[in-house]
């Protein structure tokens, strides 16, 4: 493990590694032990009791945080018709269909999410390989294959995020920037937090919420106590 550095050491002395704490704490303390000079993103890890390999176990969905982010999204609509007009209105980034598709076929990923209308999806499908790797794929569970194209958006641009188990069996996913207040992390990370409650497949058993964490950046990881999720 690479050695860390003199600030980062300094702020971890203000986090005890083998103590859970309660959400508020925990938030505050993140933002305290934020070293770098950039406004960090505060992350959370959520580590789940499910089996990954399993199908009936899988956990994927949304959440509108309720305070956003702090990124705005650049958001790319495939539509066409009054359906690219109303994308066009609220507020997507780029609008098209073979014209972005051709654009994207040679090498142009300027965005960060993609929504499609379901009778684009034939066309879209052919970008699989160059939109998969990346995470940018339209996905129904995502709610980024729609015809309400203006919701869609609209969400996004407000700060809705996707989350979803990978191999190991957690969930990573930001909840805002430390420059953030208290409360409205809080408020996030309850959200986003309970939003996976909701997922939790019926075929899952035993404890469900194993272990949380949340961290900025640069900072060092502070663990939350899940029985408050309970």
């Amino acid at each position: 493990m690479a050695k860390r550095g003199k600030k980062y050491q300094e702020v971890a002395k203000l986090v005890n590694p083998d103590a859970s704490y309660e959400p508020a704490e925990a938030i505050e303390l993140v933002k305290k032990a934020a070293p770098a000079k950039f406004d960090e993103t505060v992350e959370v890890a959520v580590r789940l009791g499910v089996d990954p390999k399993k199908q009936d176990q899988a956990v994927r969905g949304v959440v509108v945080l309720p305070n956003g982010t702090g990124k705005t999204k650049r958001v790319l609509v495939f539509a066409k018709g009054d359906k690219a007009k109303e994308a066009e209105a609220a507020g997507a980034d780029f609008v098209g269909d073979q014209d972005l598709i051709n654009k994207i076929q040679q090498g142009w990923f300027d965005f960060d999410v993609c929504v499609a209308t379901p009778d684009m999806m034939s066309e879209v499908g052919k970008l699989g390989r160059l939109l998969g790797g990346k995470g940018l794929m339209p996905n129904p569970k995502a709610g980024t294959v729609t015809f309400d194209v203006a919701n869609a958006v609209k969400e996004i641009k407000a700060g809705k995020i996707e989350y979803r188990l990978d191999r190991a069996g957690q969930i990573h996913a930001p909840i805002g920037k430390v420059s953030f207040g208290a409360e409205q992390l809080q408020e996030n990370f309850r959200a986003l937090v309970e939003a996976l409650v909701r997922a939790k497949p019926a075929a899952a058993k035993g404890v469900y919420l194993r272990n949380i964490a949340v961290s900025s950046t640069m900072g060092p990881s502070v663990r939350v106590n899940p029985q408050t999720f309970r």
